[in-house]
């Protein structure tokens, strides 16, 4: 379970930031034909003071699990940890020295309260962030550094996306969506123009999809890139299973509402699709793909071992994809976005241990004991033998369903994966022991 606020919105907050924020820009999908890659190489000369190009590095490990070339475009590496400082530095950019001097005001969990924040430094513009109460202090304090007011509002970011817009309609301030504009898209979209120009033979890209900026920029850039080329580029979406707005929506045609259930990739926990977002990914994203958390976790351990990589887990979707063999065979040269590396410690801990556990690299089982000395000693024994190491162990007379001549023991044990999990289980199974796995 997430300990940090997703940032979802309810239909009635969704709409009324989109509304709010898009005055310059009509709402309704059918006015809004998609970004121009004039407009993307616009923004990508704006974007460019900011934002670094970020490294496109290969994984050979992925490649040999996808059966195709894989690199990993490196987001997480990005100024504030994201690509969000993109799409919002091209907002505030657009506005007038009118608009800039009424100020702008955001509200935000994570990544996007800190691209805004930071656009509006560079911009000598004032900040106001609402932000849910019990936000990670990493991301409060990082917001708050780079010089925007903070105001905390709620448990969730549902909250904080109403205050923002009361605030808006109070003070004149400028409404700064996450995702559901035409300026935030096209400067979303500047990182499919790096991966292209730097990889042009690329055959698929791969991206998470929260309210659906990134993937509707990259999307629409790439395509027409690819086109001028006479190329065409596969998109695919990944979203995290307990926030999978677009598959329903795009089942039925229209943004719809789902409910989102708690989930470790908390930056695209989002439960409705943004109106100009949906329009453009519905026309150009081949498929949308989910993944579950502990397929995320395993993914964050990977990244951590294999390329020394910290990411958060929203941005860590894709390659969760690979992992859990989501993806179709016959991609081509991939390239999979990384899109944050903003991660607080403590989830980050909580996060390597589920997937460990969830790729059997941590093993706890329990088992029952004769009640007299020197059985711990021949369990720890036996689990040495095989090869593996115990880091933990919790001891019981009192369980349910204990005789008085029993204990239990909870044991906690590092193994090397799946296979050699089995192996201790076997070992200990063989000298007359009923191990019971602990599900993490």
């Amino acid at each position: 379970m997430t300990d940090t606020a997703p940032e979802t919105a309810s239909p009635d907050a969704a709409v009324l930031v989109a509304a709010a924020a898009a005055a310059d820009r009509p709402v309704t999908g059918a006015a809004f034909a998609g970004p121009t890659l004039q407009e993307f190489e616009a923004a990508r000369e704006v974007v460019s003071i900011v934002a670094e190009n970020t490294p496109l590095e290969s994984s050979r490990f992925l490649a040999e699990l996808l059966g195709s070339p894989v690199w990993l475009k490196c987001e997480n590496l990005q100024r504030t940890g994201s690509y969000k400082i993109r799409g919002a530095y091209n907002r505030l950019s657009r506005l007038t020295d009118e608009e800039k001097a009424r100020g702008v005001v955001a509200a935000s969990a994570g990544n996007h309260a800190q691209g805004v924040a930071f656009a509006a430094r560079e911009l000598g513009i004032k900040a106001t962030i609402f932000m849910p109460i019990g936000v990670p202090l990493p991301k409060l304090q990082a917001t708050r550094n780079y010089g925007a007011e903070i105001r905390l509002e709620g448990l969730t970011v549902d909250v904080p996306l109403r205050a923002a817009a009361e605030f808006a309609e109070e003070t004149g301030a400028v409404l700064i969506p996450p995702f559901d504009h035409g300026d935030v898209i096209v400067g979303q979209g500047t990182v499919g123009l790096e991966i292209i120009e730097r990889l042009p033979e690329v055959d698929t890209v791969v991206v998470p999809i929260g309210g659906g900026g990134l993937i509707a920029g990259v999307a629409s850039a790439i395509r027409q890139k690819a086109h001028l080329a006479g190329r065409d580029v596969r998109i695919i979406g990944v979203q995290a299973e307990n926030a999978a707005a677009y598959p329903a929506s795009l089942k039925v045609g229209t943004p719809t509402y789902v409910e989102i259930r708690a989930t470790i990739a908390d930056g695209i926990a989002v439960s409705r699709p943004g109106l100009l977002n949906f329009d453009i990914i519905r026309d150009t994203v081949d498929d949308v793909v989910t993944v579950s958390d502990d397929e995320t976790a395993q993914a964050l351990v990977v990244l951590l071992e294999r390329a020394k990589l910290v990411v958060e887990p929203a941005g860590a979707v894709g390659v969760a994809a690979v992992l859990s063999g989501k993806l179709p065979s016959g991609l081509g040269n991939t390239v999979i976005i990384l899109s944050g590396g903003n991660i607080d410690p403590l989830m980050m801990e909580r996060v390597i241990s589920r997937g460990l556990s969830a790729g059997d690299r941590y093993l706890s089982l329990r088992i029952g004991l004769p009640d007299r000395p020197g059985q711990l000693s021949i369990i720890s024994t036996l689990i040495a033998d095989a090869g593996a190491n115990v880091v933990e162990v919790l001891h019981t007379r009192h369980g349910r369903g204990l005789q008085i001549s029993e204990v239990e023991i909870e044991i906690s044990v590092e193994t090397r994966g799946h296979e050699h999990a089995q192996q201790v289980i076997e070992k200990l199974r063989a000298e007359g022991y009923d191990p019971r796995t602990v599900e993490p």
